[in-house]
């Protein structure tokens, strides 16, 4: 081989190393430089899906970045979810630090209900570590929950006030009739006041009762058929006295063969206490009218009196427990405050309700509205109560 070729070659095998090296350099630096492509995160428990499903609870599944990837039905009609994201600052703060300790939490926190709008929702929330990235977090809505325990407080609290009254009334009147023991007149007057308030304690206390049986009641048992007729009659019986000492004409129109299912007795308390009310806020020399007629498959019993009636402002009130429009009156009639919502309640064991209609200066009427019963007039196998009422 002449020194030329030996040359060339040796040239050659030089430009192919120098080629691989420059190769291999580039492909060592690309290396270093190329970031790695992060490892896929691990799926859910298997079922998580469709556990999350059938939840009546908010159930929402977040990953390691806080995006949601999986959540029950409620979760979104609540507005806690938005997409793939946590709407609510509170819950995304409880989910990192469980996930950052895998201590289970527990909180109540007052959510907004929505982007726009002052709606509120409390919500008792439980998150927990599920798996190696993910965190569940379970929300129930306790709102509810929290106006009823409000609400049973503010009665509590209601019923030690009003029970205070009467009571140290009685107690104030017992020293009076102490302190005039020589002095028989006195003696006497101080014992017909403590009369009214015995009373007006006996019908405070008789009224709580009653509410508190209709409150808790699940519904009426074997309720009976009620003649609406006789029902508005009793009623009217039971205020009469009442009527007559203020010199209030009491009328009754009532269409025939009206029937209701139910309670006759809480029925008939509800009309009266009604009638009783009308009575008591309209002048002496004026007219309460009750009336009962059929509407479709409703009954409607009416209350109309002539009275000072009720400021619009007050209506959606009037059947709170111990909400008074004047309050003032109210006590010097006796009214405990609980009529119109024993009322309110005895409806809704019924199947119906009561509404009001009412205008300043012209008078008030309340209407009770309760489901027809079914017309058995051509049926043999008619009710036994019906058929009591025939023979009678």
């Amino acid at each position: 081989m002449d020194v030329a070729t030996a040359a060339l070659l040796s040239g050659l095998a030089g430009l192919v190393i120098g080629a691989f090296a420059v190769i291999a350099v580039r492909y060592s630096e690309r290396q270093q430089t190329t970031v790695p492509e992060p490892p896929a995160p691990p799926p859910l428990p298997a079922g998580v899906g469709d556990v999350l499903h059938v939840l009546r609870s908010s159930g929402i599944v977040v990953d390691s970045a806080d995006a949601v990837v999986n959540t029950s039905p409620a979760a979104a009609s609540y507005g806690l979810v938005r997409g793939r994201e946590l709407v609510h600052a509170e819950l995304r703060h409880l989910a990192r630090q469980v996930r950052r300790d895998g201590v289970i939490r527990e909180a109540q926190l007052e959510l907004s209900r929505g982007p726009v709008g002052r709606g509120r929702v409390l919500m008792h929330a439980r998150v927990a570590p599920l798996g190696i990235s993910h965190v569940l977090l379970l929300l129930d809505d306790i709102t509810q929950v929290r106006r009823v325990e409000e609400v049973r407080r503010d009665f509590v609290a209601n019923v030690s006030h009003e029970l205070k009254t009467p009571v140290g009334g009685l107690a104030l009147l017992a020293e009076a009739v102490l302190d005039a023991r020589e002095d028989p007149e006195a003696v006497e007057r101080f014992a017909r006041r403590m009369q009214v308030e015995a009373a007006r304690l006996s019908q405070l206390v008789k009224e709580i009762v009653d509410l508190s049986r209709l409150q808790v009641a699940d519904g009426l048992h074997e309720p009976q058929l009620v003649d609406v007729g006789t029902l508005i009659n009793e009623a009217l019986d039971h205020t009469r006295l009442g009527a007559e000492a203020k010199q209030i004409d009491l009328a009754a129109a009532c269409e025939p063969d009206l029937k209701v299912f139910g309670d006759e007795d809480l029925l008939v308390t509800a009309v009266r206490n009604l009638v009783g009310n009308a009575i008591a806020y309209s002048d002496p020399g004026t007219k309460v009218a009750v009336g009962g007629r059929r509407v479709d498959d409703i009954i409607e019993i009416t209350v109309s009196d002539q009275g000072h009636g009720i400021p619009e402002s007050e209506q959606s009130r009037i059947f709170e427990r111990f909400y008074r429009v004047d309050a003032a009156r109210s006590r010097a009639t006796g009214g405990t405050g609980l009529g119109l919502a024993i009322v309110k309640h005895i409806c809704s064991n019924h199947g119906g309700d009561v509404s009001v209609w009412s205008e300043e200066g012209r008078g008030s009427t309340f209407t009770i509205r309760l489901p027809a019963a079914a017309d058995r007039s051509g049926d043999n196998t008619a009710d036994p109560s019906t058929q009591r009422e025939g023979h009678e």
